[in-house]
């Protein structure tokens, strides 16, 4: 199974380099270039986060929760200033981009207000003397980080890793420069030393590079999963430990709906937020037959409103997507569903707009052989499946190499948990869309990753949890 290339490829072949640009996925103009670091540069930034490390994990968990907590305030200050970038550079619907500043500020926010109750030290019950785990920085980690969510993304690893101590080197998506840039000016003028947040123009050919020095304890990815097999492959060679956060094809499960404007909004926004480049997004939409009629038609009615637009104008319903490769792909995978039988109950096509567009489209009749059915479909797309019985939609839901999130509408919250316990997932929502908020984890099973991001569990990934056992010194 492949997916949209949501992040880099961490392949080592120098043939996958790429360009850092600013490309606006508007108007498709380049609007600036940087250049990437020589291995020299590379090495010589490993080893000041290093040296920064040393210092970093010193300070008290007050001094580093205090940084974080300023850097939180200060992208708040700058919500405008972020917004625009992260639409200038990845096309993200201005109030979105807005949004998205405001819930990475957030997950910051919360690592510097709850750093010091998730570091204290546990004691266990022994018979004899004390046992004290103690929660400590293990060194320098490496992000890899996609270009869907460019401030979201990367405050999930830096939020919990700067407080506990950790330093951070981040590899962002080559379309995310200017971004990746204003990251590290914010922690910079949060007051982190130099060293303890860095950004890295990195060659891919490079990447291992980074995770193999010993400096580097560990490596977080979320994106494709060719990216994240490879930076696997890498981080196992070299011993260090990884997270990925990979691919999603999430089914939408539709069990009955005394609400039917209510269910078909949530369906509506659960497809289309960022213009369905989230790995969360609900990609299958799964509707029992007793309800189907009526819900399709909802869908169509609501997929038939948006158009393309200026994702810096307010008033637009429908973004471009990241480039014009990426709606290139989408577009061909939706052309291979129609050209083996599939239906298209709305959009379909490309519309006569300037920019990397893709229609809103409602697919329905897509079966195993088609792309549609076993590729996550990474942007405005979704595929419309109608099933007989709860048993039907389970099986359906499941039959995906992917496990990130799901979600189970239904009046009977019982009937809804029922089905909800029966899903391969590592969350689920039970009456609201996939969504993300700091206190709860973030994470998936089978081909979606491993590891969990957010909440108590995030701040331990990359944590030496080691044990102190003291025993009396006389008899």
């Amino acid at each position: 199974m492949t997916s949209t290339d949501t992040s880099t490829d961490a392949s080592t072949d120098a043939s996958t380099d790429r360009v850092y640009a600013t490309v606006n996925p508007y108007t498709g103009e380049t609007e600036a270039e940087f250049d990437t670091l020589s291995p020299e540069e590379t090495t010589a930034a490993v080893e000041r986060a290093h040296t920064a490390f040393l210092e970093w994990r010193r300070r008290s968990v007050a001094d580093r929760a205090a940084v974080v907590g300023r850097a939180a305030d200060l992208m708040l200050e700058r919500t405008d200033d972020f917004a625009a970038l992260i639409t200038k550079e990845m096309g993200k619907r201005i109030q979105e981009a807005a949004g998205e500043v405001q819930l990475a500020a957030s997950i910051l926010r919360y690592y510097a207000d709850h750093a010091e109750e998730f570091l204290a030290p546990r004691t266990i019950q022994v018979m004899k003397g004390e046992a004290v785990v103690v929660n400590e920085p293990t060194g320098v980690l490496l992000a890899i980080e996609p270009w869907n969510y460019p401030l979201y993304q990367v405050v999930r690893v830096a939020g919990p890793n700067l407080t506990l101590g950790n330093t951070v080197l981040l590899k962002h998506a080559e379309n995310n420069p200017q971004c990746a840039l204003a990251l590290e000016q914010l922690f910079r003028d949060a007051g982190a030393p130099e060293g303890v947040y860095t950004n890295l123009f990195l060659r891919i050919s490079d990447t291992e590079r980074v995770i193999a020095h010993p400096a580097v304890q560990g490596v977080t990815l979320t994106g494709s999963e060719r990216a994240g097999s490879a930076v696997a492959s890498l981080a196992g060679k070299h011993l260090k430990k990884s997270v990925l956060e990979l691919g999603g094809s999430d089914p939408f499960v539709v069990l009955d709906t005394p609400d039917l404007g209510r269910t078909v909004k949530a369906a509506t926004m659960g497809r289309m937020a960022n213009t369905g480049q989230a790995c969360i997004a609900a990609k299958r939409i799964i509707v029992l037959a007793d309800v189907w009629d009526e819900f399709v038609s909802g869908m169509q009615q609501a997929f038939s409103g948006f158009a393309p637009g200026d994702p810096a104008d307010p008033a637009t319903t429908l973004g471009p997507l990241s480039t014009e490769k990426a709606a290139q792909e989408l577009h061909a995978q939706i052309q291979d569903a129609v050209d083996k039988g599939a239906t298209v109950l709305a959009g379909g096509g490309r519309p006569e707009h300037d920019g990397a567009f893709v229609e809103a489209t409602l697919l329905t009749g897509v079966t195993p052989g088609m792309r549609a059915y076993s590729e996550e479909l990474f942007g405005p797309a979704a595929v419309l499946y109608k099933v007989d019985t709860e048993d039907e939609a389970v099986a359906l839901a499941n039959d995906s190499d992917y496990g990130l999130s799901a979600v189970v509408y239904s009046g009977d919250a019982e009937r809804a948990r029922g089905v909800a316990d029966r899903l391969e997932s590592g969350m689920v929502w039970i009456n609201q869309p996939s969504g993300s908020s700091p206190e709860l984890p973030f994470g998936g099973v089978k081909r979606s990753g491993y590891g969990r991001e957010l909440s108590e569990l995030g701040m331990f990934e990359f944590a030496n949890r080691r044990l102190v056992r003291t025993l009396p010194a006389t008899k």
